[in-house]
């Protein structure tokens, strides 16, 4: 039988530098990130390398924001500063007073219109201004760059006018430009604070204090102080503080928000616990395993980060369409002006399309398309127990076709459970037959005995002592329970010593058998198995659904693999498979053509994962740093495993979703802005181009932020 191992939780992956994590006294590093792009995560400050903005501090655990507020809350300040200057502004507009049917001037209005749309230019601009000289910088045009020249192209035509150029004056439009994308990008930037919340809900789960039992009283510490051996108190409805093991105390635990599992566990004496989980109703006392840099949590948190900073090739096109996009519009901006221009239309028009046209080419929405589909859904899989490491294996969940299964722990439970409690004498009931296995078991590790003990306790059997207790070699055990000579036997210790079976005697071919005897006589019989999961039947009818095939890949014998791949409606097994031939097993089915993905313990299957098109490593909850799989199961659900693929086909139709509307909605109206509906009446001015450029990277964002786990 192939067996599952959890090891203890080790460093999270190499390849980054530290998230989050705190040390014994300080955060390590001061992490920062930009306000537009959540993606762009260094240490210390600096500018973004695709829009040039100033990073701006990642919020440290304690805080509870991931996008730091200061950022939008200046270019709120702007807005308004901006909405109130440019009132007098359309006022003193001569083209508004036209469209209003008004008219009235002052000396000097001219030039209190140049003073105050002075103020909206370098106020309400600047942000995009110091954008724009950051993209140069690093050269790397974008958004930026297209805002920041066309507001200055604006800005600098209407001064000329003031000064003596003929025409009419871009001062109205350029208030109303900067004050719809100020707006924009404020309401943007909440956006994408709501797309990174489930993250701060996972750093939000490490409660600050926890109280360190100290000799005989108790004392409240800072969590990141905690070290390992360290013996903590968990009060009802509190927090666990750190990864431990419980040395005293009953409670049930709700972990839903790290591992995906609704229901509470129960934990007891000697059970581990992870940082994070919210307490019951009972008191616990933990020896903390290790510091809090090296919890689960923590891991889970930087694995988040690190995949939400990683690229997929689908984020590559992404940024690719988001490049050349930007080209297009300075050319096609320049092309319309020489265009218009050249007809005769005048400066002022010309120059009006040309800004208009690089405004609505911004590529911001097609920029934050992938971005913030990759935010949400990192952080979202993490709070259900579904950890990515690799996104492109994630997002290559759409194309799976065969999903390949370790039985053990996956589909099964993992470990013996009672199936049948057979009385042989009328005088011993089932509980009988339990109590007086429980009592010699209660002595032994083997997992039948485990799996006896387990029944006992369901039953709620008070356990007796047993005495002279002693192994039957490789036949089972015996000893004194309550006065009379018990064993616990196989059917082979009844063959050796022709001691009748009992007529009939019969079991399921996959079942494990023990025989209860006094004084050497069969009194009953247990029989125990390998127990299916409750989900597992469902979980392969879901993926019939959604016709992936399924496969069973077992180191159990023909037997048992027959049973359970007809009990699930299994397509395929493979039985009495040894570790290294199960990568043997994956590649014939590749060379029939399938896409394959394999669920199995992240160490001993390890050449299979690595070997499969998509590797998910099950049942490894301790050990988030699994490293040939690109996928981590918190639990061995497969119910989970199923979630994943849909998640994951879930997710990369959003993106496609986001990037279908975001180039689409450029294909459509580029050439409106340029103009080419001017004679039928359709013709954009620079405001309603910021307007839709805003609303498509609005529509980007709630569209993201709709993903969910079914």
């Amino acid at each position: 039988m192939d067996h599952m191992h959890h090891s203890e939780t080790q460093p999270a992956p190499a390849g980054g530098p530290a998230h989050i994590i705190p040390d014994d006294h300080h955060y390590i590093h001061q992490k920062y990130t930009c306000p537009m792009h959540p993606q762009i995560v260094q240490d210390g400050p600096g500018k973004c390398a695709i829009c040039g903005m100033d990073l701006v501090p990642l919020a440290k655990p304690e805080e509870g924001h991931y996008h730091d507020n200061k950022a939008i809350e200046d270019f709120k300040k702007r807005f308004y500063v901006v909405l109130v200057l440019t009132i007098p502004i359309l006022l003193l507009s001569e083209m508004i007073q036209h469209w209003l049917k008004i008219h009235f001037s002052f000396a000097g209005s001219q030039y209190i219109l140049l003073i105050l749309s002075t103020i909206v230019f370098f106020y309400g601009g600047w942000p995009f201004l110091k954008g724009l000289a950051g993209e140069v910088k690093v050269k790397n045009p974008g958004m930026m760059t297209l805002i920041g020249f066309a507001i200055t192209v604006a800005y600098v035509y209407s001064v000329a006018v003031v000064f003596g150029l003929n025409g009419m004056d871009f001062f109205w439009e350029l208030a109303t430009l900067i004050l719809i994308m100020l707006l924009g990008h404020w309401i943007e930037m909440k956006s994408v604070s709501g797309a990174s919340r489930e993250l701060e809900l996972l750093v939000q789960l490490m409660p600050d204090d926890a109280h360190l039992v100290h000799g005989d009283h108790i004392m409240d510490v800072k969590t990141q102080t905690l070290k390992a051996n360290d013996v903590i108190l968990v009060r009802p409805g509190e927090k666990i503080a750190a990864d431990g093991v419980v040395v005293e105390g009953e409670s049930y635990l709700n972990e839903s928000l790290l591992t995906g599992e609704s229901k509470p566990v129960e934990k007891r004496k000697d059970d581990k616990v992870i940082a994070g989980a919210i307490n019951g109703n009972g008191a616990l006392r933990i020896t903390v395993l290790h510091a809090a840099k090296d919890s689960y949590l923590s891991q889970v948190i930087k694995l988040v980060q690190d995949a939400q900073k990683s690229k997929s090739k689908t984020q590559l096109l992404a940024d690719n369409a988001a490049r050349w996009l930007t080209i297009i519009a300075i050319v096609s901006g320049i092309v319309t002006f020489l265009a218009w221009y050249s007809t005769g239309r005048g400066l002022a028009f010309a120059v009006e399309r040309m800004v208009t046209v690089i405004v609505i080419c911004c590529p911001h929405a097609l920029g934050l398309a992938v971005p913030l589909v990759v935010a949400k859904s990192t952080a979202l899989s993490a709070r259900n127990g579904l950890l990515i490491k690799n996104r492109t294996d994630f997002e290559n969940a759409r194309k799976i076709t065969t999903l390949v299964f370790d039985k053990t722990g996956t589909l099964t439970i993992g470990k013996f459970a009672v199936s049948k409690i057979v009385t042989l004498e009328k005088s011993y009931t089932e509980n009988d037959i339990i109590r007086l296995a429980s009592a010699l078991e209660q002595n032994s590790e083997h997992p039948i005995a485990t799996g006896i003990m387990d029944k006992a306790k369901e039953l709620g059997i008070k356990i007796p002592i047993a005495e002279n207790f002693k192994a039957i070699v490789g036949r089972g055990v015996e000893g004194t329970v309550e006065g009379q000579r018990i064993k616990i036997a196989s059917p082979g210790y009844l063959g050796e010593k022709n001691i009748a079976l009992p007529d009939p005697f019969s079991h399921d071919a996959t079942e494990t058998v023990v025989f209860v005897l006094t004084n050497e006589k069969p009194v009953g019989f247990i029989a125990l198995s390998d127990a299916i999961r409750p989900e597992s039947a469902a979980a392969i009818a879901t993926l019939h659904d959604n016709h992936i095939k399924s496969v069973l890949l077992t180191g159990d014998n023909k037997v048992v693999a027959e049973s359970v791949s007809n009990k699930l409606g299994i397509d395929t097994y493979y039985a009495e498979v040894l570790p290294h031939q199960k990568l043997d097993k994956i590649k014939d089915l590749q060379s029939e053509g399938e896409f394959v993905a394999m669920t199995g313990d992240g160490i001993n299957d390890a050449p299979a994962l690595a070997q499969a098109d998509v590797g998910i490593a099950v049942g490894s909850g301790s050990d988030i740093a699994a490293e040939t799989a690109g996928i981590i199961l918190v639990n061995s659900n497969p119910k989970d495993v199923v979630n994943l693929i849909l998640f994951g086909k879930a997710t990369y139709r959003k993106m496609m979703q986001n990037l279908a509307w975001a180039t689409g909605y450029n294909i459509i109206a580029l050439p409106l802005a340029a103009g080419v509906l001017y004679r039928v009446g359709i013709l954009l001015s620079p405001a309603a181009g910021a307007v839709l450029m805003g609303l498509s990277t609005v529509i980007v964002a709630i569209n993201a932020s709709l993903l969910k786990v079914k």
